[in-house]
């Protein structure tokens, strides 16, 4: 008896929009790319990450939907979300990024409908030091 073929290529998330030309810019501005978009779905990426924003908002869904963005360098991100100045024209909030318990450095930023981002990269833990110059414990995602 053969095994099946389980591997898994890619996960995306279905990303709710009220406003959905508005979130396209907004998620355009924050650096992903969009390949592919017509009036119900888009297709966004940056790197290896990518999910599906579409054209569907139910207030109680979208206010309680949450993404997580792992990064190298979350304070970059930060500078990039502020040097664009995505809260002025989009109207959204951005928190300032925070070192959390749970060995991540991140910062919050809502979306124009109101999706909550965990923008974040990992860090040893209290009392850890990295091994290497660059290298951190989870650095392979597995402490995300």
């Amino acid at each position: 008896m053969t095994t099946p073929n389980l591997d898994t290529v890619e996960i995306k998330a279905f990303v709710p929009a009220k406003d959905f030309e508005l979130s396209k810019r907004f998620y355009q501005a924050l650096g992903f790319t969009m390949p592919f978009s017509d009036d119900e779905l888009a297709y966004l990426h940056c790197g290896d990450c990518s999910f599906l924003l579409q054209n569907f908002h139910v207030p109680e869904h979208t206010a309680n939907f949450q993404m997580h963005l792992l990064v190298q360098d979350v304070d970059a991100w930060h500078a990039h979300v502020t040097s664009e100045r995505l809260a002025e024209r989009f109207g959204v909030r951005i928190g300032p990024p925070e070192n959390q318990p749970w060995a991540m450095r991140d910062f919050v930023l809502f979306d124009p409908s109101g999706v909550l981002w965990r923008i974040a990269q990992n860090i040893p833990r209290q009392g850890e030091a990295a091994t290497e110059a660059g290298t951190e414990p989870g650095a392979d995602g597995a402490g995300a």
